[in-house]
């Protein structure tokens, strides 16, 4: 862009500025000696001085003296005027005048306008874009018509503000030397940002969940109910101008433009809801799930994203749609069902023996759970132990006392002598230091990167196998070789049980009573003893199968008992209960207190044992710069949604947020906002039987 000349531009605007200070300052005198005269005049009149000014001085002089002051005012507002306008005819110059002709048709060619202003903001001159355009800015303050040109006052003469006035966008700069506000019309390149935004590619993925159980078969399967899913997924595409094709019988391939995506975002994906309406009836509620991507120009790497997103809308438990938007956070729509239950053998049998192939090939294995290990995380690491012990391949436990639950780490210690303790385990640096490349990394009970108690380990990793009853999240450990994220297992050790089970490993694999009975304790935990809503039929028979190995029942009931100091605790938070809304409920620690995280967790179970309770919230500070939060819920409101909007996540019916260097009292204030703005959404649409 071609800028004006400092120089003329500085001495015509010292000129125009100049002539109207001179202007206001003879205005100003011309005043001063008219109040002078005037009491003058009036003392005179009253105190009679010189003697017979006052019999002088008939009414009809103080009339005509009137008159001819207010004659005298008019004339010098005339004049003023006369002048004022003079002086505007001299400075309103053709932009031509200041510019050069040849540098004018090139603004009037970019749709620039130029404001030159005063020392206090005053419009002295505008270029003819204004006036063109009916924009009449003499005289005004130019910060007063737009508030947000402040920002250039004292800013680098390189910075923008965008602006819009009479529906069309400015980009505008300041030159302060020259007072000189510079205006870029960009209505034009608005315009086309805008359309190709709108008409940018979208690739996504929808899938029926279920598709087997519904009654789907094969490519020619009649069955009345995946017609019907299919009629509302093609006529949900119409609707919204998206192509769709089918590549499998429970799977279809969408692209669409971006604008056909913000209504679906705006409808907030109500295909999901139209077919599990479909359901009402049947034995089985149909679900999808969805996962689309948007903003990057390769569509290769759309077609990766949208099958990631697709990849997280099932792990979570699907009837959900995953919306991916290159470089920022995923948006997650639906989730109002909890998971189906998986009872497939040959899922359970197949992933055994992957798990076991893996295992086999690696030169060791280390295992790590969650920070703040709990029994569930401990029992799923025993578990994968005693593959590893099957196989005869060198395992130890990532293991910081530091870093684990007082009950999980007195269980661990009493179950084990210290000589074993040293076999079995290592520290989360040792753990680093041993990562070799042909190392396997096993991470159980979690899936998110920083929450694992040998991140750095992982880091190191190159192969590494994550296996997780927790629905997953954004943040995810990247490319494991194996994953395993079951949202409708109610614990981890559930799991591993089950992999023990089913393996095709013969002999079969053995358990040790004592590793049975940790992983039976941990299923104890994360199912409440069998009456949270996670618990399913699954977990029945995987307490049976570790029952086979010798679990004793009282050692893992015994190992998470209450000292009294620890029930007294509990028993103080439930009395701080407080009802936001009907069937929701949230406690609070005192701010002084430091609570296990176990304990938060326990006092949400038992908030849940009282009648009317559908939801439950516990505050309290687990750590001197850190709040914790623990939710529950009975199936017919998902907390995890509500934990997700505070940074947290976790399952459909149990789930936690962490609010590092946040007190106590701002946490609460989180948690009521966000039931305040998300409750309804999050609201089971089967209610306790979803």
């Amino acid at each position: 862009m071609a800028y004006p000349s400092k120089p003329t531009k500085r001495t015509s605007t010292a000129s125009m500025s100049a002539s109207m200070k001179a202007m206001r300052v003879r205005t100003l005198v011309f005043v001063l000696i008219e109040i002078v005269a005037l009491i003058t005049g009036t003392l005179f009149y009253i105190y009679d001085i010189p003697a017979g000014f006052k019999a002088a001085m008939k009414p009809e002089y103080w009339i005509i003296f009137v008159a001819a002051v207010l004659f005298v005012n008019v004339l010098h507002l005339w004049f003023s005027e006369i002048h004022l306008s003079s002086i505007r005819q001299r400075s309103d110059l053709d932009a031509a005048a200041i510019i050069g002709s040849d540098v004018q048709e090139a603004y009037n060619f970019g749709q620039i306008g130029l404001v030159v202003t005063d020392d206090s903001d005053i419009v002295m001159w505008t270029n003819n874009l204004f006036k063109e355009r009916q924009i009449d800015l003499l005289d005004a303050n130019i910060m007063t018509w737009q508030p947000s040109l402040a920002e250039l006052k004292n800013a680098p003469s390189d910075m923008v503000v965008k602006i819009e006035v009479n529906g069309r966008n400015y980009n505008v700069r300041y030159l302060s030397d020259a007072h000189l506000f510079i205006f870029k019309d960009t209505s034009a390149y608005e315009s086309i940002f805008q359309y190709s935004q709108e008409q940018a590619i979208v690739v996504g993925l929808i899938m029926i969940d279920n598709y087997s159980d519904i009654g789907g078969k094969t490519e020619e399967d009649n069955n009345d109910l995946v017609t019907k899913i299919r009629g509302v997924i093609f006529d949900y595409a119409k609707e919204y101008d998206a192509l769709l094709r089918r590549y499998r019988s429970d799977s279809y391939f969408v692209i669409c433009n971006y604008a056909s995506l913000a209504r679906m975002e705006k409808d907030e994906f109500s295909v999901l809801a139209k077919v599990r309406a479909l359901g009402k009836g049947e034995n089985v509620t149909p679900t999808l799930s969805i996962g689309l991507a948007h903003d990057f120009p390769d569509v290769i790497r759309l077609d990766e994203m949208a099958g990631t997103a697709i990849d997280i809308a099932m792990s979570r438990g699907g009837d959900q749609a995953v919306v991916s938007r290159y470089g920022e956070d995923m948006r997650f729509y639906g989730g109002k069902t909890t998971a189906l239950e998986n009872t497939s053998r040959v899922q359970f049998r197949s992933v055994a023996d992957s798990l076991l192939g893996i295992i086999n090939s690696a030169s060791n294995v280390i295992v790590s759970g969650h920070t703040d290990m709990d029994m569930d995380a401990l029992g799923s690491c025993l578990g994968i132990m005693a593959m590893c012990d099957f196989l005869k391949r060198p395992c130890q436990i990532v293991y910081d006392p530091k870093l684990t639950e007082k009950k999980t780490r007195y269980a661990f210690q009493s179950a084990f002598t210290k000589a074993e303790l040293d076999r079995m385990t290592l520290t989360p640096k040792e753990a680093e230091d041993r990562i070799r490349p042909t190392t396997l990394f096993v991470v159980v009970d979690v899936s998110v990167p920083h929450m694992v108690m040998g991140s750095k380990a992982l880091e190191k990793s190159a192969k590494t196998i994550v296996i997780d009853h927790h629905r997953r999240g954004e943040a995810f450990i990247e490319k494991p070789v194996l994953s395993y994220i079951d949202p409708s297992a109610a614990s981890a050790s559930e799991i591993i049980a089950e992999l023990i089970h089913y393996a095709t490993a013969n002999p079969r694999i053995e358990l040790s009573p004592t590793f049975a009975t940790l992983m039976l304790s941990g299923i104890f935990l994360d199912t409440s003893f069998f009456k949270s809503k996670s618990t399913g039929i699954r977990s029945f028979e995987a307490a049976e199968i570790l029952k086979e190995f010798g679990a004793d029942n009282q050692k893992a009931d015994d190992y998470l008992k209450d000292e009294y100091e620890e029930y007294a605790l509990i028993t103080k938070i439930i009395s701080t209960i407080r009802t936001p809304y009907t069937g929701i409920c949230y406690c609070v620690a005192d701010e002084k207190d430091i609570i296990e995280r176990a304990t938060l967790s326990k006092v949400a179970n038992q908030l849940m044992q009282l009648k009317g309770v559908n939801a439950a919230f516990v505050l309290g500070r687990t750590q001197a710069n850190e709040c914790r939060l623990s939710a529950r819920s009975n199936g017919s409101i998902n907390v995890q949604i509500l934990c997700e909007k505070m940074g947290g996540g976790g399952h459909f019916g149990g789930a936690a947020a962490v609010f590092p260097n946040t007190s106590v009292a701002v946490a609460e204030t989180m948690l009521l906002d966000t039931l305040d703005t998300y409750l309804e959404g999050a609201r089971s649409e089967g209610g306790n039987n979803s």
